[in-house]
């Protein structure tokens, strides 16, 4: 059974939210504080968090930049009733994987939080840590070192390296990259992919002209392979 967080202070929706996802078999917990809120998924065993965007005591945007700072990856759909793209765009930037604007329909909710789940359920399990080579890369504290060499990998770059280790061997299509890791919805240049890969494998490959780990599938995108 999946386990849900819902942080929502309005105390009717959050009541017909618990109702309606009751109805999918979610083990459901909640929050109307956002400390309170915070705290739950710091230390809960969550497979999803839905959190409104304002709330009392600590605000969504906030907490969600602090649980991904704490090395947080638990899926986060973000309730909002905002309507500019500023407000979405800070939101997902901080690490959020997905957002709803208010009034919303329960079947979109559920649509969007099935779609998270299965995003996250066909996954290899939350990768924090990875090694290849002489390399390890602790994803939860953002650290990489070769040998005792820490190699300096900015955010950006250590979730797309994730998410192709979480992949290894899968060819990733640019559009995928920008689609989950950068989030865009209106798909800009696939250069933006192209020039992280190239400064990644500068940063982790010993001849980045001739790549053993981070490989171009031509016509395609990218892969990730440990290598002999």
């Amino acid at each position: 059974m999946k386990r849900i967080l819902v942080v929502e202070d309005d105390p009717a929706l959050l009541k017909g939210l618990l109702a309606s996802l009751k109805e999918d078999h979610y083990d459901i917990l909640s929050s109307r504080d956002g400390e309170e809120g915070y705290r739950k998924a710091k230390t809960e065993n969550l497979d999803l968090i839905i959190l409104d965007l304002m709330l009392p005591g600590k605000n969504g945007q906030d907490i969600c930049r602090d649980l991904r700072g704490d090395g947080i990856g638990t899926p986060i759909l973000m309730l909002t009733s905002r309507k500019g793209e500023t407000d979405k765009v800070l939101g997902l930037e901080l690490g959020a994987d997905d957002y709803v604007t208010k009034p919303f329909s329960v079947q979109e909710l559920k649509a969007r939080i099935k779609a998270l789940l299965r995003r996250q359920g066909g996954l290899k399990k939350d990768l924090e840590e990875f090694s290849f080579s002489d390399i390890h890369v602790d994803f939860k504290k953002q650290e990489a070192v070769r040998g005792k060499k820490k190699l300096d990998l900015s955010t950006k770059e250590f979730q797309i390296l994730k998410y192709l280790a979480q992949r290894e061997g899968e060819v990733v299509g640019r559009d995928m990259l920008l689609t989950d890791v950068w989030k865009y919805e209106d798909l800009p240049t696939t250069r933006t992919v192209d020039n992280f890969i190239l400064t990644l494998r500068k940063k982790l490959e010993i001849d980045p002209a001739k790549p053993k780990y981070l490989l171009t599938v031509h016509g395609s995108g990218y892969k990730f392979v440990k290598g002999k």
